[in-house]
């Protein structure tokens, strides 16, 4: 769509059985301004291979970063993000490796920066007439309770922090938003946006006219999600910690490495 650059980055663990390498080629067949980054997260299986299979066939937009170890998704898309600004893109983002956010929609999300002056479009799963959204009803109600106590560490309105599916316009305070490690792994996109907040000293108020939620058309719960019930308690004791850098004195050290100008992949 059009000749602005876009990329596109994949964290993958242990997806040889879920990454539908057709569906990827597909979509650079169709757009010659999209490339993707796959990052192997330390994959045990053969993702790896796959990959590289993946790679052969479109050397030129198709991107490989392998991670020894299992860092997490949070570490594989910050590192993902990181590679891909430095080089020339105008826009970047993260997807789901199972695709339950269809690859045909990134089009959609990358209208939305055209049509108006922003920094952020965000996949929503929302449950309207004419979208096809299908979500177990335990993961989609206590979806519910996390992004309601979301938004209010937030101080957003925001209906779904957690979908895998987020584009950016590349620009400094990207740069700054990924630099650092996130100090949580399973809500990483919250504090993610909690970061974007500070690097653009935007008030609540004026966020709504720099980020979009964007409805999406399509999303499928794919089987073989690795999110155990524990996790859900992870993502409890997540949230302690994001209200202990944002709302504690804490934050001040916080922010003041956040706006520094070093930035490492470190």
């Amino acid at each position: 769509m059009g000749s602005l650059q876009k990329a596109i980055i994949i964290p993958c663990y242990n997806e040889v059985n879920r990454l539908n390498g057709d569906a990827f080629l597909l979509a650079l067949e169709k757009d010659t301004s999209l490339s993707f980054y796959f990052v192997n997260d330390g994959s045990t299986d053969g993702t790896l291979d796959l990959l590289e299979s993946l790679k052969y066939k479109n050397s030129n937009r198709i991107n490989i970063i392998s991670l020894i170890n299992n860092s997490g998704k949070a570490e594989a898309v910050r590192i993902g993000i990181l590679n891909a600004l430095s080089h020339s893109y105008d826009y970047v983002g993260y997807w789901d490796a199972d695709l339950a956010t269809p690859l045909d929609a990134i089009d959609r999300l990358i209208m939305m920066f055209e049509l108006n002056e922003i920094d952020i479009v965000i996949g929503s799963r929302v449950r309207l007439m004419g979208r096809n959204i299908e979500r177990r009803p335990f993961r989609h109600y206590l979806g519910r309770i996390f992004a309601t106590v979301a938004s209010l560490i937030l101080k957003l309105n925001i209906y779904d922090t957690q979908c895998g599916a987020k584009l950016f316009k590349c620009n400094a305070k990207l740069q700054q938003v990924f630099s650092k490690k996130f100090k949580v792994k399973w809500l990483f996109d919250v504090e993610m946006l909690a970061r974007f907040a500070i690097v653009s000293d935007l008030l609540s108020l004026n966020i709504n006219t720099r980020w979009i939620e964007y409805p999406l058309e399509e999303w499928f719960d794919v089987k073989g999600s690795k999110i155990k019930k524990i996790d859900y308690l992870k993502c409890l004791f997540e949230l302690g910690v994001l209200t202990y850098y944002l709302y504690t004195p804490a934050k001040k050290n916080y922010v003041k490495q956040l706006i520094s100008s070093d930035t490492t992949q470190e």
